[in-house]
């Protein structure tokens, strides 16, 4: 049965502000796939904060690991697990309204590439690439900056 982890928040603690770590282990060896958990616990993290994406370290685990679901648990073939996920093209701008579950009750409208591919591994090692527009863009861009280290706040001009 999936766990509801507690989410970091931002000013609490300097992990949401670190670059994770590359997955390197996919746990073949058995039926119990530690990812496979890890994204399980996650997505029920993510739905129980109403959120779309949500990254490991958020959760305090800093791993190349986010989960997406813009259908909110509506559609089942809309879940993403990405594995070591990176941006490997960026077309096109769009101006966003954006806030993160680290970062409760804030919104800022910031400026996003309008389409985005991104390269990532499943939670058994094999490679895919997805594309994204819209609310699937910004959220495949918001979850690597995650991992990057990097909050949505960073592209608020002052």
């Amino acid at each position: 049965m999936p766990q509801i982890l507690p989410i970091v928040k931002y000013g609490v603690s300097k992990i949401l502000e670190q670059p994770s770590m590359k997955v390197i282990e996919f746990g073949f060896k058995d039926k119990n796939n530690q990812l496979d958990t890890l994204a399980e616990n996650m997505f029920a993290t993510m739905y129980a904060a109403k959120g779309v994406g949500l990254a490991a370290p958020q959760i305090g685990i800093m791993l190349r690991v986010a989960v997406i679901d813009i259908s909110s648990g509506e559609d089942p073939n809309m879940k993403l697990v990405l594995v070591n996920p990176e941006i490997t093209e960026r077309r096109g701008t769009m101006t966003v309204e954006e806030g993160c579950l680290s970062v409760p009750g804030k919104k800022e409208t910031i400026e996003r590439s309008a389409e985005v591919a991104v390269q990532y591994q499943d939670t058994k090692g094999q490679i895919y690439t997805v594309g994204g527009k819209g609310l699937l863009s910004q959220a495949l861009q918001h979850e690597i900056d995650h991992l990057d280290g990097k909050l949505f706040l960073s592209y608020v001009s002052i």
